[in-house]
């Protein structure tokens, strides 16, 4: 019954040696503070012995029984979750009964209180006092001030007091943060804590405060409220006298807190650890594994760098290698204070580095880890051919990405049918991670076949062949050939423009110039050009022989600048030429051709009586076909099967005349 009452006000009930009392859960004044220096120091030397709160009894959502007076007085369920517990840790849920609740917001309150209580106030220390241990009674709030704990001197004793300079002297040397504002707790005359403002620190130990309270005597304890950490605050729930004299208490984490942020919803921020060390060093960035080979041996070379710099920290490194039977077998473990490290003599395998930074206190950070392997590389799964105007782009593909590899080229007119020949029979291009092969060579409407293979500090993969072609946009060619053409020197010559000052002006040049470039290389070029002015417009006509350097080797051309370009053969009085050019068409009556590329062929008539367009499709309005003819699909109108006929799948027929033979 006792604990039913209890648990309606947030109660705890306490047995103080006399009379039976109870103590809310809420904030209050801590009644004393220990430290190292009044507390029993054991032979391990730790007065302060921690324990924490499984992970499981830390619930995040509680299911509330409670009595609902507007569903005649039944029981009622009340879910009260938080989320952000949730999404860091997972649901765990618990229920209770809300003892003599009639209300879903007290039952609500009642179910978060449980909640904060179990994520917030997860520590509980137990130590041992002398006579001191009578200054409280179960119940009250007192101030743990552990050196050990925080990693900084936080408490001690008070070797002399300066009333006059508001001056004490303390038993060990503490520092001041450079921000905000420090706290001391002292105890006055009548044996209660007092905090004040400490203003500044003397050689370490003299410690000027705003007032010196009265009655504050040498050797009493004092302790440090710094602004970078948390008080450390604590229940006492038990006092039990031990056989020598001396007093166990055992007391919980307290938060004062809590009270608001479950009444009144209020969010605190802030170091709820109370120690220095509470921050674990940052996880490493750009971990990275290079495999060089030296002598015969294998090293890896690791890389890796910090996003902040932590004061005293080391790099803990982990080196497995997978086993034959799936498992990790340790290799190595080393441990530097640099940002690089190198295994050596490293046989061949599939290895996973593993990288902690530790920083003094022993804590370790997030790993990194970065997996790599020693062996000899795998042959592309891929290799993407991109044409291009007399050239064509060589992309090979990893199944799986590994930067340590690159790619060998080799390149053949040929297909080489023994792959073991690649290296006899094919040109070498280069090791790279791509490939552009172009040369005016490479021509349009001809195969040309790459052999591919990955190469990496251990060894070669087997070549992978893949075929391609140059592009076969011929429109494209001649925007290709006009770049080419316009800057070539012949090309400048003919198309450069002449000032004439007079409308209807005409000029006859022939030009003849030969020179050496910056390459010490001949370059010539002779030519004869008519311009013309009228009304406002320029024309010109002309035609040029070239021999010039360029990056492809020597190059000659001829080119005329014309409207018209013609062949007539005046054999016999004949004036009908046998080839025209004019505006970007060509006219021709007889051509026989080796091989022709063309997206789109049409017949001549009106309509054409025959077409192919590049996607493949034949219109014709008469065809004799001899051979044989495959088809996926189609349909045929009025046609006669002159001979036999097999069908292997299904004939459907809406209307069949003539006899109909059944089959036996």
């Amino acid at each position: 019954v006792l604990s039913d009452f209890c648990s309606a006000m947030r109660c705890m009930p306490v047995w103080n040696g006399q009379t039976l009392t109870f103590v809310q859960d809420r904030p209050s004044d801590k009644v004393w503070t220990y430290n190292r220096s009044n507390v029993v120091i054991p032979d391990d030397g730790a007065p302060f012995r921690y324990s924490f709160s499984a992970l499981k009894d830390r619930h995040n959502a509680v299911e509330v029984n409670w009595i609902d007076p507007d569903n005649g007085w039944e029981t009622a369920t009340e879910l009260v979750e938080d989320t952000q517990a949730i999404a860091r840790y997972g649901r765990n849920v618990t229920k209770m009964d809300a003892f003599g609740c009639t209300s879903r917001g007290q039952a609500h309150r009642a179910g978060l209180w449980l909640i904060k209580t179990e994520l917030l106030e997860t520590q509980t220390v137990d130590f041992s006092v002398g006579a001191e241990g009578l200054r409280h009674v179960p119940g009250d709030v007192i101030e743990i001030c552990d050196d050990d704990y925080a990693g900084i001197s936080t408490g001690g004793r008070v070797l002399a007091v300066n009333s006059q300079t508001r001056t004490l002297t303390l038993d060990r040397e503490i520092t001041l943060p450079s921000s905000g504002t420090t706290l001391i707790s002292l105890v006055d005359g009548q044996g209660s804590p007092v905090s004040v403002e400490v203003q500044s620190v003397t050689d370490g130990v003299k410690v000027k405060v705003s007032r010196v309270p009265d009655g504050v005597a040498e050797y009493s304890v004092w302790g440090l409220k710094l602004p970078t950490l948390r008080q450390r605050l604590f229940r006492c729930v038990s006092i039990r006298e031990n056989d020598d004299g001396t007093y166990a208490i055992t007391a919980v984490q307290h938060v004062p807190e809590k009270e608001a942020i479950v009444d009144n919803g209020a969010h605190f921020d802030g170091d709820q650890s109370g120690t220095v060390n509470g921050v674990t060093p940052p996880a490493v960035q750009h971990l990275t594994a290079e495999v060089t080979a030296d002598s015969g041996e294998y090293q890896v070379l690791a890389r890796w760098d910090t996003p902040k710099v932590v004061k005293g920290v080391s790099f803990l490194l982990r080196l497995t290698v997978a086993a034959d039977d799936g498992s990790e077998r340790l290799v190595s473990t080393a441990r530097t204070t640099e940002t690089t490290y190198r295994f050596r003599q490293l046989a061949l395998g599939h290895y996973t580095l593993t990288v902690r930074a530790v920083n003094a206190w022993g804590q370790q950070g997030d790993a990194a880890s970065v997996s790599f392997r020693i062996a000899a590389p795998a042959a592309p799964s891929q290799i993407e051919l991109t044409p291009g105007y007399f050239q064509i782009t060589a992309v090979p593909k990893l199944a799986v990405y590994d930067p340590t590899v690159q790619f060998e080229f080799w390149f053949s007119e040929k297909q080489i049918t023994d792959i073991r020949q690649v290296e006899t029979s094919a040109r070498y291009l280069g090791t790279a991670l791509y490939w552009i092969a172009a040369s005016i060579n490479i021509r349009p409407g001809h195969d040309y076949y790459f052999y591919v293979r990955s190469v990496n500090t251990v060894g070669k993969s087997a070549f992978v062949e893949a075929v391609g072609r140059a592009s076969d946009d011929a429109e494209g060619y001649l925007d290709f050939f006009k770049g080419k053409i316009t800057e070539s020197h012949l090309g400048k010559e003919l198309l450069e423009k002449v000032d004439l000052t007079e409308d209807n002006a005409s000029r006859l040049d022939e030009f003849s110039k030969e020179w050496k470039d910056a390459s010490d290389k001949w370059n010539a070029m002779w030519g004869v050009k008519i311009e013309q002015t009228r009304d406002g417009r320029h024309y010109v006509a002309g035609l040029g022989l070239s021999m010039e350097d360029t990056e492809e080797g020597k190059l000659s051309q001829f080119l005329v600048a014309a409207n018209r370009i013609a062949f007539i053969d005046p054999a016999n009085g004949n004036e009908t030429p046998m080839f025209v050019a004019q505006g970007n068409q060509i006219f021709m009556n007889d051509v026989f051709l080796k091989r022709l590329t063309a997206p789109t062929i049409t017949s001549g008539g009106n309509p054409p009586a025959f077409s192919l367009t590049p996607d493949g499709r034949l219109t014709a309005k008469n065809a004799d076909i001899s051979g044989n003819v495959n088809a996926n699909a189609g349909t045929l109108s009025n046609v006669t099967i002159a001979e036999n006929c097999t069908i292997n799948g299904t004939l459907r027929a809406e209307k069949i005349v003539g006899d109909i033979v059944k089959a036996a």
